[in-house]
């Protein structure tokens, strides 16, 4: 089965190099994009100098929309997707993503954290299913309605659906990986604002009809 990696990204000149060398490291993964959703710093230069597929978005329209025109603009039948701010992963992380799928354990794989840190790691023991690290058929991205517009709440959405579907899916635990905290990207007032802003989309989504 092909696989492709997609990579939302906004603002991540500082993390996106060192994430597309360790992807290129697999084997497995057919294809990588890069989908700049409206970055205004040097995600898109440094994107293209590791000479992968980037798709550089006019504007920011958000995480959901930009995974969407990703999983749009391939043909592979497994979609990786992994955050753009990611902090100590390595191939093997994204092997333990994508091989239960191959092997036909499961049509989902979601990515936990384990043993980085004390803030991400309670993050996922807490709400495990709003993580960005995850491995699936393609078709279940295509049948779920609404993700261009969804925002933050993608993930949720995507747990939604394979819930209520009764969907195959399984957790793999991603040791000693982390990601950079918001509070740490934008300064602690402007990075609290943009947790809120994210946990207000995860919460409309979650609140949508079954």
């Amino acid at each position: 089965m092909s696989i492709a990696v997609i990579i939302p990204a906004f603002n991540e000149g500082k993390t996106i190099k060192k994430i597309i060398e360790k992807v290129k490291t697999v084997k497995e993964i057919n294809r990588i994009i890069v989908v700049s959703d409206g970055s205004t710093d040097n995600t898109v230069s440094i994107a293209k100098k590791c000479g992968v597929e980037v798709m550089d978005l006019p504007k920011n329209i958000g995480k959901g929309g930009a995974m969407s025109i990703g999983v749009k603009n391939c043909q592979e039948e497994i979609i990786v997707f992994l955050d753009a701010d990611l902090v100590g992963l390595t191939g093997n992380h994204i092997r333990r993503l994508i091989r239960p799928i191959l092997n036909q354990k499961t049509d989902m794989t979601i990515g936990v954290f384990t043993n980085g840190r004390i803030m991400t790691d309670l993050a996922h023991v807490f709400a495990p299913f709003l993580s960005g690290q995850r491995a699936m058929k393609k078709i279940l991205f295509e049948e779920l309605t609404a993700v261009d517009i969804s925002r933050y709440g993608v993930e949720m959405a995507l747990t939604k659906y394979v819930k209520k579907n009764n969907v195959p899916f399984i957790k793999v635990n991603l040791n000693k990986l982390t990601h950079i905290t918001k509070e740490e990207k934008h300064g602690f007032r402007k990075g609290l604002m943009s947790r809120f802003q994210m946990y207000l989309e995860i919460l409309k989504i979650i609140k949508q009809p079954k």
